[in-house]
């Protein structure tokens, strides 16, 4: 595993202690992964999110309901 060295300003020094405990963590440096992944994760969504923004804009305006449009949306994820 790679090893990294970081700062963190003092709220975040005391706040990833309590987040070891209080979620059971065994070290920091597993709760920092958790977050990480956590992070990765949304970047996915928000990447797939903008996806399909950009491809609706490019198909331009629709004549479909809200509704119609929501079940399209669904049906393709």
């Amino acid at each position: 595993m790679a090893r990294q060295s970081f700062s963190v300003n003092e709220k975040n020094d005391q706040w990833l202690p309590e987040q070891v405990t209080i979620n059971e963590y065994s070290s920091k440096s597993e709760l920092v992964n958790d977050l990480i992944r956590q992070a990765r994760s949304q970047q996915k969504e928000i990447d797939w999110i903008r996806a399909k923004l950009d491809r609706a804009e490019r198909r331009g305006f629709s004549s479909r309901t809200p509704e119609e449009i929501l079940a399209v949306a669904k049906s393709e994820a």
